[in-house]
């Protein structure tokens, strides 16, 4: 017996949702850098801790700490840290269960924080996960992630 998580035609539109918005941080991440100013040592260190306690998280299987690291605008789509955990599951199992992660350094493009981070999926696959970020009162929050294939080598 399967244990996939079943969609609903609300999922269904939420996961549509979620790739549309997955493309539009991928078209922001493609933007010339010359208009970005550098974060500071302690922002970039940050961010950096930010995507990593979330992996950690999902590697736990804790769904609540994992969806504490989401921005409002993730947390109002999704509703629930379960509903969270199951999209991610669904639509980013790289995410969901890295075999390796190297993080590049993180940008600020206009004001826009992005944190790339290359996995390796189970299969030894190579993946470029787009992560961008917003400051919170709390610290630095997810506000969405693309993902796609990486053609290019692991550093």
């Amino acid at each position: 017996m399967s244990h996939q998580p079943v969609l609903t035609a609300a999922s269904g539109r939420l996961l549509q949702l979620c790739r549309q918005l997955a493309w539009v941080l991928f078209a922001l991440a493609l933007w010339p850098v010359a208009h970005a100013a550098p974060l500071s040592p302690a922002d970039e260190l940050a961010v950096r801790s930010t995507v990593q306690g979330q992996l950690a998280a999902f590697a736990a299987d804790d769904a609540n700490l994992a969806f504490s690291y989401a921005a409002p605008n993730v947390r109002e789509a999704l509703g629930t840290a379960a509903g969270f955990m199951a999209m991610v599951r669904a639509a980013y199992p790289v995410v969901y269960r890295p075999s390796s992660v190297a993080f590049l350094k993180p940008e600020n493009k206009d004001g826009q924080v992005l944190q790339r981070v290359q996995m390796l999926d189970a299969a030894g696959e190579a993946w470029l996960a787009v992560y961008s970020l917003q400051r919170s009162g709390r610290g630095w929050l997810i506000s969405g992630c693309l993902v796609v294939a990486n053609k290019g080598r692991m550093a």
